[in-house]
């Protein structure tokens, strides 16, 4: 590990890191490239600035491209308080089609030409995310400036020596220890730019070839930052580890069609290749357990890739090093009423993180009709819309993930969604409180596969007795209830745990 003082700070690093998955998800009602860019660079603008950040408010965005699919983004910020450093910022992984499978398409190794007079190899994954992330342009007229040219560009106008730090989180450290070595082999002359990598939770990009490379190269700084229950930086070499996660108590346990299926099958992915990271890793972090999500402990597959996706969020690292969060995006908690007319029915959708550049979207169709009332509540008129769909808000930080709370039915049946259970644990035959929303007569009540006998109480209670096990995969089963045609979602707060046998 090497450090330069002219370097960011690990602090000032992931801030910069969680700030590119701003406005990561385009509009559900749809968004152009160029609408999206200027969103994602609006809201990026809008944290730099903000002197609460690890940022202090030094930082300014220089340089933003997106890729046409929006599988990859990157941007260049430049430190204004003269320490004469640049940041060059690759985005991790989002919901995204091609970027799962620049993932996972790690059975296939590439040569990787660049830092050397030899190709070494990477997987064809990460060399589709470099080759985006090289070639995307800014948009600006005529042709664009590409990353490359906008850095010297930058650089130009800056003292000689600038340092340059090349910057990501999850896939984007990925790609980020491929792009240091592009770009320190491009012809920089009298500009003489000093380069340094900093990566979080990132994956292996090559093999024992491609980190050697890496780790031959005398770097300006060279840190990579792990936390210790986090399952993407162990792929390829190290996943077996994740069969014994979490430490008990508090959980959760892989039950086995998470130890003898799901991670048994991302272990085969790579095939024969053997993934070696580079020799940069930093002393893990949270090896005492000490950060995880409390309300994702019990033994279930669900609760266990939700713990999964908590170790290796922006916010968990930002956390464990003690950095300021982030400002959260828009967030949807509820709407109310959830089933109505389009044009008639006025709906109030509370939350938080609205702002005067909110907009909703009513599944794949923006509603028009929007006053935001405060930054916890807005009102709207549905627009035209079938069947169920999910009312989103998106801002300049960002678009409200899809909730189950947050869904509208055009003329009903209400959604059907469970809020709670109580107890939530027992042997078969326990009375159980079931409690939620969309709740009718002669509701059908499943406790995982099993059916239960259940009796409505009312449209927000229902009483259960729990059925035997069965054939459970897992101690913990979600129950679901079954009114008009709708099944509740699977979710967290639905679930009950069996003694163990």
């Amino acid at each position: 590990m090497t450090v330069d003082s002219t370097a960011p700070s690990a602090a000032v690093a992931m801030t910069l890191a969680a700030l590119a998955a701003t406005g990561a998800t385009p509009r559900p009602s749809g968004e152009g490239v160029t609408e999206q860019k200027l969103r994602i660079a609006s809201g990026i603008e809008r944290q730099l600035s903000d002197p609460a950040l690890a940022t202090q408010g030094t930082w300014q965005l220089a340089w933003l491209a997106v890729s046409p699919d929006n599988a990859n983004m990157a941007y260049i910020a430049k430190d204004t308080s003269g320490s004469n450093a640049f940041a060059v910022v690759v985005r991790g992984t989002v919901s995204n089609a091609v970027d799962t499978l620049e993932d996972l398409d790690v059975g296939t190794v590439v040569p990787f030409t660049a830092g050397g007079p030899s190709p070494v190899s990477v997987s064809k994954g990460a060399m589709t995310a470099l080759t985006q992330v090289t070639g995307m342009t800014d948009g600006s007229p005529g042709a664009g400036s590409s990353l490359a040219r906008a850095l010297s560009l930058l650089l130009a106008d800056a003292p000689p020596q600038a340092t340059v730090t090349v910057i990501g989180h999850s896939l984007g450290g990925c790609i980020a220890t491929m792009l240091a070595l592009y770009l320190r082999d491009q012809s920089w002359g009298s500009l003489a730019p000093q380069f340094g990598v900093i990566t979080f939770a990132a994956p292996t990009a090559g093999l024992q070839d491609f980190a050697d490379r890496f780790n031959s190269v005398r770097w300006n700084v060279n840190q990579a930052y792990v936390n210790t229950y986090d399952l993407v930086p162990r792929a390829w070499a190290d996943l077996d580890a994740a069969k014994q996660w979490y430490p008990a108590p508090p959980g959760p346990a892989a039950p086995d069609d998470v130890k003898d299926f799901l991670l048994r099958e991302i272990e085969a992915l790579p095939g024969p290749n053997v993934y070696v990271q580079p020799d940069n890793a930093t002393s893990p972090l949270n090896a005492d357990y000490h950060q995880y999500d409390p309300a994702l402990v019990k033994t279930s597959t669900e609760d266990f890739l939700a713990q999964v996706a908590y170790q290796h969020a922006n916010s968990t690292y930002l956390a464990l090093l003690q950095t300021p969060q982030l400002p959260t995006g828009p967030v949807v908690t509820a709407i109310s009423p959830n089933v109505g007319a389009a044009g008639t029915t006025t709906v109030t959708v509370t939350g938080r993180g609205f702002g005067s550049d909110s907009v909703v979207d009513f599944g794949p169709v923006p509603c028009t009709n929007t006053v935001i009332v405060t930054d916890t509540e807005i009102v709207s008129t549905p627009p035209e819309g079938f069947g169920v769909v999910d009312v989103r808000v998106t801002g300049a930080l960002g678009t409200s993930p899809a909730v189950a709370t947050g869904q509208f039915a055009y003329g009903g049946p209400q959604p059907v969604l469970v809020t709670g259970v109580s107890p939530d644990s027992g042997k078969a035959g326990q009375q159980v409180t079931i409690t939620g929303a969309g709740f009718a007569e002669h509701p059908v009540v499943y406790f995982g596969k099993n059916l239960a006998a259940a009796s409505f109480v009312s449209p927000t209670e229902i009483s259960a007795t729990a059925p035997s096990t069965g054939p459970l995969q897992s101690r913990t089963a979600d129950v679901r209830v079954l009114v008009n045609g709708y099944l509740s979602p699977a979710v967290p707060v639905d679930e009950f745990t069996y003694p163990s046998p």
